[in-house]
């Protein structure tokens, strides 16, 4: 089979994927076009729509990556190709060490001993008990569902959410509208690891946000369109004095993606006092682990067996 690799450190890829595979002949986007057409099978992240229509006989995609948004947006997409995507890959264990530290971080108060620390000021606060600290973990796929067991390993109840039904150890497992509407109303730390769909574009808007209890806080390592960025901006507005402090209902957020990235200087997200940034570094991909993935999925592909593929429909 021959397989066409596009991302960046293509090479890295293609030469590991090599090894993997004996029989195949791996190149990357880099190689003629004659080349680039007889290729059986992509795998990419993000690639162009010229790139996505130049082969001729595609069997099937890999995308690099848990999340298909870009590529299903693709206007190069073929039809009918089917694709499969990273599964948590390692992946899982980075974007819940990342979401640990978000909830440490709000329910230690290390928000607000660093704006002390700007202001000069000694004040110890009592520590809140984790039993005290509910999180909410809205999506329950690969990677949520980790998330959700490691934050309950932890000490903090986890209620999760997810649009069907799921049953998790140790986790509270809502769904549907209801469902969705009785978690908002009891976590003091929500988490967003839904994938971008339709479905999910806004869904922590400000009625959402209004469901919260005052003060929770918001960490969002999964899809940046997920939330309204308005009703967040005016959900972390000046609302209440805390000790000096002017805070919002919604206490802070940590974000980790964005509608457009890199995240536009001019964006008022960059200079809010109670709004962390990171530049989409909760979840890189392992290499090794993401290859194994890969090269067992062509492995299938080329064998004709069954693969848990993307459903355009759904969106993952």
């Amino acid at each position: 089979m021959k397989v066409l690799v596009h991302i960046d450190d293509a090479e890295q890829w293609r030469d590991a994927l090599a090894e993997r595979l004996p029989d195949a002949e791996v190149f990357t986007s880099s190689a003629p076009a004659e080349k680039r057409r007889e290729a059986d099978y992509l795998a990419a992240w993000k690639p162009s729509a010229e790139l996505l229509g130049e082969p001729e006989r595609l069997k099937g995609i890999v995308n690099l990556g848990a999340g298909v948004d870009a590529l299903l947006g693709n206007p190069g997409l073929p039809e009918g190709v089917p694709i499969v995507k990273l599964r948590d890959a390692g992946m899982a264990e980075l974007i819940g060490d990342y979401v640990r530290y978000g909830i440490l971080h709000f329910q230690r108060d290390f928000d607000r001993y660093r704006r002390q620390q700007a202001r000069h000021e000694w004040h110890e606060r009592a520590v809140v008990d984790k039993a005290d600290w509910p999180v909410g973990v809205l999506g329950l796929g690969a990677i949520g569902a980790k998330v959700a067991a490691m934050v309950a390993a932890d000490g903090f109840p986890v209620h999760g959410w997810s649009r069907s039904p799921k049953s998790l150890d140790g986790i509270t497992c809502h769904h549907g509208e209801a469902g969705l509407d009785a978690l908002l109303g009891k976590v003091r730390s929500l988490v967003l690891l839904l994938p971008d769909t339709p479905a999910t574009r806004h869904v922590i808007d400000a009625a959402a946000l209004a469901r919260l209890p005052e003060g929770a806080s918001l960490i969002n390592p999964g899809r940046g369109t997920l939330i309204d960025e308005a009703a967040l901006l005016d959900a972390l507005g000046p609302e209440r004095k805390d000790e000096g402090e002017t805070e919002g209902r919604l206490r802070g957020a940590l974000l980790d993606a964005f509608p457009t990235e890199p995240l536009p200087g001019e964006s008022p997200l960059w200079p809010h006092p109670r709004v962390w940034v990171t530049p989409h570094m909760a979840g890189p991909t392992p290499l090794r682990a993401a290859l194994d993935q890969v090269a067992e999925a062509l492995r299938a592909f080329e064998a004709g067996e069954p693969l848990n593929t993307v459903d355009p429909a759904a969106g993952y």
